[in-house]
Formats: C-alpha cells, structure tokens, sequence
C-alpha cells in the first residue's frame, strides 16, 4: 500500500512541475532567472517555516547537513538548467533535463555497487526516448548550453538518488525544510552577486512566482521527499519524468498549443515506460532479462 501512495504522490508531483512550464513562461516575462529561483526557494522556505516551525526545533546535526547537501544539489541542477537554457533550445534543454532518469541507477551502481534492475532500467531508456519524441526538435551541433544542460541533469540525478539515500533514516519534512533553506539562501546570495536586485511588482507577475514556490516548490518537494521513502530511486525517476508529459497538456489546454502526433507517441513510450518498471510484463521475463551485476 505505502508504495501505491508514494507512486501517487510522485504521480501528482509530476502534474505539478508540469504546470509550472506555464508558471515559469509567464514569470520569465518580469523576473530574470536567477530571480525566479531565488523567489521560488524563499517561498518555499517561509511556507514550510510558518507550517511546519516546531520541527526546527528538533532538527539534528545530521538532518541538517544532508539537508544542505540535497539543497545545493537542488540549486545547482537548477541554476545550471536555466544557464543553459541560454545557448540551447528548449527542446533540447528538456530532453538532455530528462537523461537524469537514466543516470539514477548508475550512481546506485557506481556508489553502492547495487544491482541494476532491468525492467527498471528498460523503462529508464524508454521514458527518456519517450521525452526526447515529446519534446525534441533536431538541431546540428552540441554547443556549451548542451553540455551546461548535461550538467544539470546530473545534478538532479544526484538529488533523486540522495533524496531517496537520506529520507530512509531523517524526517522528510525537515529535509524538505532545510533543503528550501539552502536553496533560498544560496538564490539571495547569487541574485545580490549579479547585482539583480531590481524589478517590478506586476500581478500577473508576483502570483506566477507564488504558483512556482507554494506548488512547484514547496507542495512538490515535500510529496517527493515522503515519495522516495516508499519507492526506489529508478522507479521514482521514471515517475517524475511523465513531468513533460504534463507539461504537454497544461500547454496544450492553457497556451493553446496544437497536439502532434509525435506528442502523442512520445506519452505512449512515457507510459509503457512506466508500466514495465511498475509490473515487469511477463513477455519481457521470456527473454530471460535477469539483474546484472
């Protein structure tokens, strides 16, 4: 049961980051952003703040340098997404976002030696074709803003992986806390850094960014963080990256955009992608795919 509510917790994370594409396009047109992610984050830290204050109190020093660490991640994957989104398309910023699904069981691999599962791993590789049918529009060359992109995948890789390694034995709200702490910390600094400290108070504007840090953020993050208690990294992943999906549909509803074909065929691959990790169809067991090593 715990892992049906952590599917569907994830599942609802995912719709939420996929409606924030739109949140994010409106923002964009009256924050910089490097604002953005600084607003999103001490929104996410208030809230939580003003929710949850009695946890501060019992939050340990343990709690509080993983939730540093998931933080830094957080900020970083981001920052480095929206820098590359700079010298790259967005098509190709959201698929190459998207290879962070793949990497996951590498890094458990890679740290703890931990056996790859291989219908986690087919669906990994079909939810990422399936992203990059969905969202990608060729274009010749690898430029910086790819490789920055790369980057930022890695990055959120890193923050699924460690996400799921420390919510195992901490509380899952005071991670979420203290990684909202550091992310909006770090978002202030690098704001003041880049001398942005000017803009214009628009309504149309402040709601877009409290959309991003009440759902995108703060609603999100903590769903993720108490998901991953109940569900494996790889399969959490794989979850998370129907995010493009959604964001296809909250396009398509609210922006107007025109549903393609090839939008469709990239949300069957997402989906079936999902169900072989979720129920390891029997055909594939037929072609004896076992664990590797």
């Amino acid at each position: 049961m715990q892992k049906y509510m952590g599917e569907i917790a994830l599942t609802i994370t995912a719709i939420i980051w996929g409606s924030g594409f739109v949140a994010s396009s409106i923002s964009l047109e009256y924050f910089t952003p490097y604002q953005i992610l600084a607003g999103r984050f001490l929104i996410g830290a208030i809230v939580l703040t003003v929710i949850f204050h009695k946890k501060l109190k019992n939050i340990n020093k343990s709690t509080m340098i993983k939730g540093a660490v998931l933080g830094i991640f957080l900020y970083l994957a981001f920052a480095l997404q929206t820098v590359g989104l700079q010298f790259t398309t967005p098509s190709k910023n959201a698929f190459l976002t998207a290879v962070n699904v793949v990497i996951v069981p590498f890094i458990a691999f890679v740290i703890y030696k931990r056996k790859i599962d291989m219908y986690e791993l087919m669906g990994a590789i079909l939810a990422m074709v399936g992203v990059g049918i969905l969202s990608l529009k060729l274009s010749a060359g690898i430029n910086i803003g790819d490789l920055l992109t790369l980057g930022c995948a890695f990055g959120f890789a890193f923050h699924i992986f460690f996400t799921a390694k420390y919510v195992k034995d901490s509380d899952p709200v005071s991670l979420t806390l203290i990684q909202m702490m550091t992310a909006a910390i770090i978002g202030v600094i690098v704001v003041l850094f880049r001398g942005e400290t000017s803009f214009v108070i628009e309504k149309e504007g402040m709601f877009s960014l409290l959309y991003l840090g009440i759902f995108s953020t703060t609603i999100a993050y903590l769903l993720q963080t108490v998901a991953q208690k109940m569900i494996t990294e790889t399969k959490a992943a794989i979850i998370l990256s129907t995010e493009s999906f959604w964001g296809m549909v909250f396009s398509v509803a609210i922006l107007d955009e025109t549903m393609t074909i090839k939008m469709v065929i990239g949300a069957i691959l997402i989906l079936t992608a999902i169900i072989i990790s979720e129920t390891k169809i029997p055909f594939l067991k037929k072609n004896k795919l076992k664990e590797i090593t």
